[in-house]
C-alpha cells in the first residue's frame, strides 16, 4: 500500500521526533556543562548559586478581542487551550481579567486570556522547540529583538500566529491567534541573560551593517 501523502502544514517525520521530550533536557545539560564555565569566566561569578538561572516560561494568549458580551466564544476558548496544551504538553489556565478597561471592552471577572507556566523538563524543552523549530518557520524572519530585556534579565516577545510550531495544523484551525512569552531569570540583568541566551543558541537579530556613504565628488579648480 501507498503512503499517504504528507498534507500541506503537517509537520515532517523529523520534526515530530524532535518534538518527543526524552530524558534530561539537551539545552540544560549544555547550559550545565558548557555555558556554566564560560559564564564564570566571562563575568567572574563561579559560585553556581549564584549564577544566572531560567526559572520558568510563561506563554499568555489574550482573548479580549473575541469576547461576545461577557463571554469569550466556547470555540474561540477550546482551540486556544488546544494550542497551548499541544505546544507545551501541559495543561493551560484560563484568566479571568483583575481590573476593567473600557476601551478594551474588558471588566473585572471575565474570562480574557489563556496561560500556561513551564518550569523543568517542560521549560527546557519548550525553549529548544522554539529555537530549533518554531523560530526558522517564521514568514520573513531576521531574528528577535535584542532589546526586550527588563531590568531584572527577563526576556519578552510576541508571536503572530500559532502555526509557527510543527505540531500544529493550521488547516485546522478556526482562526489564527498570537501569543506573549516571556522568561523569567533570576540572579540576572539583561547582559548576563543575553549571554546565557545566546550559549543557547538563541535567535537574535543580527545588527544591519552600516552602509558607507559614498565620497564626496573632487571639487574643480576654479
Amino acid at each position: 500500500m501507498a503512503k499517504d501523502k504528507k498534507k500541506k502544514g503537517e509537520p515532517t517525520e523529523t520534526e515530530l521526533e524532535a518534538l518527543k521530550p526524552s530524558g534530561t533536557p539537551r539545552l540544560k545539560s549544555k547550559y550545565d556543562d558548557e555555558i556554566r564555565a564560560k559564564f564564570a569566566e566571562k563575568f567572574g561569578v563561579t559560585n553556581r548559586m549564584a549564577q544566572p538561572k531560567l526559572d520558568k516560561v510563561v506563554i499568555n494568549v489574550n482573548m479580549g478581542r473575541h469576547l461576545d458580551g461577557t463571554k469569550v466564544p466556547a470555540n474561540v476558548k477550546n482551540q486556544v487551550l488546544d494550542t497551548l496544551n499541544t505546544i507545551t504538553g501541559q495543561k493551560p489556565v484560563v484568566i479571568a481579567a483583575k481590573k476593567s478597561v473600557s476601551n478594551f471592552k474588558v471588566r473585572a471577572g471575565y474570562e480574557t486570556a489563556v496561560m500556561v507556566t513551564l518550569r523543568r523538563e517542560h521549560m527546557w524543552h519548550f525553549v529548544d522547540k522554539m529555537i530549533n523549530l518554531a523560530a526558522p518557520r517564521m514568514k520573513d524572519f531576521r531574528g528577535l529583538s535584542t532589546k526586550a530585556f527588563d531590568r531584572q534579565g527577563n526576556y519578552s516577545f510576541g508571536l503572530t500566529e500559532q502555526g509557527v510550531f510543527p505540531e500544529i495544523n493550521m488547516a485546522e484551525a478556526s482562526f489564527t491567534h498570537g501569543m506573549n512569552i516571556n522568561l523569567s531569570f533570576s540572579n540576572s540583568d539583561p547582559e548576563k541573560s543575553r549571554f546565557v541566551l545566546d550559549e543557547l543558541g538563541w535567535p537574535f537579530r543580527k545588527p544591519e551593517p552600516k552602509k558607507k556613504r559614498p565620497a564626496a565628488a573632487p571639487v574643480a579648480a576654479g
